[in-house]
């Protein structure tokens, strides 16, 4: 498939840096510091490489590199696979404002994007790197109620998902508190109050 797009394809380290501008390392973190030695000398000015290696700092990463090297670690999400990741980077000592330019570019391809300090890079890789097994597993209960209850299981995956996925988007774009919006379709005594009351998640 990549390749009937023009993409390239190598089993060679060592050619990605010299052919590409931006390198991706997207490999597990204990194969980091082998693909490191690996490109370290073909790595130029013209390079950025952008790392998606969960829990490997930067500083590991400019370690392996010439001094100087232009390094932003990246972290998006599953969803990137349907374009709804929730990205967040950070930039290395080296990296100017057309490399943010450039990463930002990028992950908002696939979604939306946030620069961060790296302190908060574990709590974010547990917050929407695990996130969306939390909002699965909502879906899969609401889809099961509804099934209990005599709906046809693929009308009660479509109606659950897509209260999940609204209720986000009235989380993001209407900037509401939560706890508010769920208040609102929640009246004293009635069916959604009762509702979340028996629930426990």
């Amino acid at each position: 498939m990549f390749q009937s797009l023009g993409a390239e394809i190598t089993t060679d380290n060592t050619l990605v840096p010299q052919r590409s501008e931006v390198v991706i390392l997207a490999v597990k973190p204990h194969i980091i510091p082998s693909v490191l030695q690996d490109i370290h000398p073909f790595v130029g000015d013209k390079n950025l490489i952008l790392s998606v290696a969960m829990g490997i700092p930067l500083r590991d990463i400019e370690k392996g590199l010439p001094t100087g090297t232009r390094v932003v670690r990246i972290m998006p999400n599953t969803p990137a696979v349907v374009r709804s990741a929730a990205s967040v980077y950070v930039c290395g000592n080296a990296t100017k404002s057309k490399d943010e330019a450039v990463t930002e570019k990028l992950l908002r391809a696939i979604g939306t994007c946030d620069k961060v300090a790296e302190s908060m890079m574990d709590a974010i890789t547990a917050l929407s790197g695990a996130g969306p097994a939390y909002a699965y597993i909502m879906v899969e209960a609401l889809a099961d109620g509804g099934v209990k209850m005599g709906l046809p299981r693929d009308l009660s995956y479509r109606l659950a998902a897509q209260t999940v996925l609204g209720a986000g988007q009235m989380i993001r774009d209407t900037r509401i508190h939560p706890g508010q919006l769920k208040d609102d379709v929640t009246s004293p005594g009635g069916t959604h109050h009762n509702m979340l009351i028996s629930t426990i998640f």
